[in-house]
């Protein structure tokens, strides 16, 4: 679980239902306007159906995966990937059969399948490409996950606004007949719910999850970077010294090691 989103929502949660009750409290008023199954309805299919318009319906199904991925977390630690490396260059410098021995201890797959491809004797330059090239797509299907939650927090407002519209026709409709002037309060209350709905929904989940997504994407990318480096030193059969220099480069000082 990733205790800053964890925590983030929760905040914000707390916030505005403190909020909501505290102003409640001040204007002797009732709560029980704040929930609204028909607004929610209106703002949550709303954005759905936009998104499906929008999006492939593949890339829709797997929105709950996503919504997962950025909840779960799972940061790898940058100076632990270096001291991965490092063990692979030593191993490496003994020879082919020792480090085809030594591929099934890395833990990361990616670093791994660089590692096997030294092992099969491809060039510098195809593990090279190889490797980048699965960077490559690996970003566009990250980014498109982003756009998709970025879209979502665009259209919930726009549906939120959508039942507004609805909730104002509804309440000018009846404003003429018996009793009018007395709904026009409660009328113009449970129109604007959805307007709030689509508010938090924008601002507190879909646009800050894009975020997360595009920060994740960065990171992963500076972490296979590494790793790529790494594959391409082991292949050089560069001094572990080297390597550990080389690769310390990609990391905050605060996770330098050196060789004893």
């Amino acid at each position: 679980m990733d205790i800053a989103t964890l925590i983030g929502i929760v905040v914000g949660l707390g916030a505005i239902g403190g909020s909501i009750f505290l102003a409640a409290a001040e204007a002797g008023a009732s709560t029980a306007g704040f929930v609204s199954p028909a607004s929610f309805a209106i703002v949550f299919g709303g954005m759905l159906a936009s998104v499906s318009v929008a999006f492939p319906l593949s890339d829709v199904l797997k929105l709950g995966a996503a919504m997962g991925a950025v909840l779960k977390g799972g940061e790898i630690k940058l100076g632990s990937v270096v001291d991965e490396a490092v063990e692979a260059a030593e191993v490496g410098r003994k020879g082919a059969a020792d480090l085809e021995k030594h591929v099934d201890a890395i833990k990361n797959f990616f670093f791994r399948d660089g590692v096997q491809m030294v092992v099969d004797g491809y060039s510098l330059d195809e593990l090279t490409e190889i490797l980048e090239t699965r960077i490559e797509y690996r970003e566009i299907r990250e980014k498109t996950q982003a756009s998709l939650f970025k879209s979502m927090g665009v259209m919930s407002p726009a549906w939120g606004m959508v039942g507004t519209l609805i909730g104002l026709v509804i309440m000018l409709s009846g404003f003429g007949g018996e009793g009018g002037a007395d709904s026009l309060g409660p009328g113009m209350s449970a129109a604007l719910i959805t307007t709030f709905y689509g508010a938090v929904f924008a601002n507190l989940f879909f646009l800050p999850m894009a975020d997360k997504i595009n920060v994740r994407i960065s990171a992963n990318t500076t972490v296979q970077s590494l790793m790529v480096e790494a594959a391409r030193l082991i292949h050089q059969k560069k001094h572990p010294l080297i390597v550990r220099e080389k690769l310390n480069s990609f990391i905050p000082p605060s996770e330098w090691k050196k060789e004893g």
